[in-house]
């Protein structure tokens, strides 16, 4: 669950007009939000008929994104972003600088200035030379029909080893779970193979060296390819093929329960934030906390809770597509003022959400009740979870854990909340989504240590 949240700045090209002045090159600055801050850098190029341009927004990993207008003229740079009905107009001052504002419902400063924008900090992010084997491999999903592209790293010495494979979460990610700048899976899988254990990190498929369709596949897709994948470490003679386990992040938890429950050669399952209750259920407190986290009161998060609870049981809903889309469209027209469904532009943001909604992914995650699966899951399993995460609650996720897992006997199951840890594990301090790029931590040392440790224990017998 990620990459869902993104709330500013999905992109730019646009055309400038100027005066004499040549504002051609890279712009960056600092937008300045409530809780945090998001670095955004404007790519500017001359032509004949004015200006072309892009817009990157490094703390997000996004680059090269379109806009709509842009005039520059007696030193105002104005910028019209129809899409997600924003703007930017700042004035270029003799000390080269663009001061201004980026303007969204609310007025954000942002200034800019020339040049390229400082790389973030990633001090956990391993260099070479790597003391371990790293293998670039695809495998097939016989299955799907698909092949599936990652990265397999091996300790330099011994033979046998315990093994696991790396379960991303929601969204189109490649073998990193590269988000914002951070690699996590790079960093675990690294720590993993310097303490003698393999890994086994791939692109989702449709993304990077892996063929498929993201946009058709659901959290049963992605259980497949992991499937696939452990199937792959089971012909490898360095791997012990009785010790090969999933750690899965955020819904790549959810899917490694899903593989659990039907695949008893699993031997251990490590739930990283791992979504663990229905999905609308999940949604809807995921919207309180991030809503929170942005400053929303109380008072007006209750006036806005029944609207999202209609939607989300819409969604969950046992129908067609086309039923489900129908009825969402109806709620959501029913909802808004009229002056707002006469903008040509919110018409055309509500079609993009809906569709969004109603992608495949989404309607299986939002209809999954894990419990059943939960239920009969019979190998070791670590569920862990930091009490700053916004967008899988500790408490409720955790308990489900616990109570379902174990429900079948299985008392095989460890939970453990680490206080002062968002959702990427990371040691927050305003714990708002937007930090998670400017936050130099890509995961708690404390976390990477009590996975390796658990996992050592837990193949020794």
């Amino acid at each position: 669950m990620k990459k869902h949240s993104i709330l500013f700045l999905l992109g730019f090209i646009f055309p400038i007009y100027t005066h004499a002045q040549d504002i051609s090159g890279t712009w960056n600055g600092k937008l300045s939000l409530p809780n945090a801050s998001l670095t955004i850098c404007f790519n500017l190029q001359q032509t004949e008929q004015g200006y072309t341009s892009t817009c990157d927004s490094p703390d997000q990993n996004v680059k090269g994104i379109p806009t709509g207008s842009t005039l520059f003229q007696d030193s105002i740079l104005t910028i019209q972003i129809p899409d997600i009905r924003a703007s930017y107009k700042g004035k270029l001052e003799k000390d080269g600088k663009i001061y201004g504002d980026f303007t969204q419902g609310l007025r954000f400063k942002l200034n800019l200035e020339k040049g390229e924008a400082a790389k973030p900090k990633r001090p956990q992010e391993p260099q070479p030379p790597f003391p371990y084997r790293a293998e670039d491999i695809t495998f097939e999903n016989k299955e799907a029909g698909i092949t599936i592209a990652g990265t397999l790293t091996l300790p330099e010495q011994g033979k046998k080893f315990p093994a696991v494979v790396l379960v991303t979460g929601s969204g189109a990610q490649n073998r990193n779970e590269e988000i914002m700048g951070h690699k996590p899976f790079l960093v675990i899988a690294d720590y993993l193979t310097r303490n003698g254990i393999a890994v086994l990190r791939c692109d989702d498929r449709g993304v990077g060296g892996s063929t498929g369709v993201f946009a058709e596949a659901t959290n049963e897709d992605y259980a497949s390819d992991a499937e696939a994948a452990i199937n792959y470490l089971k012909g490898r003679k360095e791997i012990n093929p009785k010790q090969i386990g999933i750690i899965g992040h955020s819904c790549g938890g959810t899917v490694a329960f899903i593989l659990g429950a039907r695949n008893k050669d699993i031997a251990y399952i490590i739930s990283m934030a791992g979504a663990t209750i229905k999905g609308d259920s999940l949604m809807l407190k995921q919207a309180e906390t991030i809503s929170k986290s942005s400053g929303t009161s109380d008072a007006m998060w209750e006036l806005s809770k029944p609207t999202l609870r209609t939607r989300y049981a819409i969604l969950a809903q046992d129908k067609s597509t086309e039923e489900i889309r129908k009825e969402l469209y109806a709620n959501i027209i029913a909802t808004l003022p009229p002056v707002q469904l006469q903008d040509p532009n919110i018409a055309k943001q509500i079609e993009v959400e809906m569709n969004g909604m109603l992608s495949p992914w989404y309607l299986h995650f939002m209809k999954y009740d894990p419990t059943q699966d939960l239920k009969k899951i019979k190998c070791p399993v670590l569920a862990v979870n930091g009490d700053k995460d916004i967008q899988v609650d500790a408490d409720m996720n955790l308990k489900a854990v616990e109570d379902w897992v174990k429900s079948n006997g299985n008392k095989k199951v460890t939970t453990k909340k680490y206080p002062g840890l968002n959702h990427l594990f990371q040691s927050c301090k305003t714990c708002t989504i937007m930090e998670y790029g400017q936050l130099e931590e890509t995961i708690s040392p404390e976390v990477l240590k009590d996975m390796t440790e658990w996992i050592l224990l837990n193949c020794k017998h």
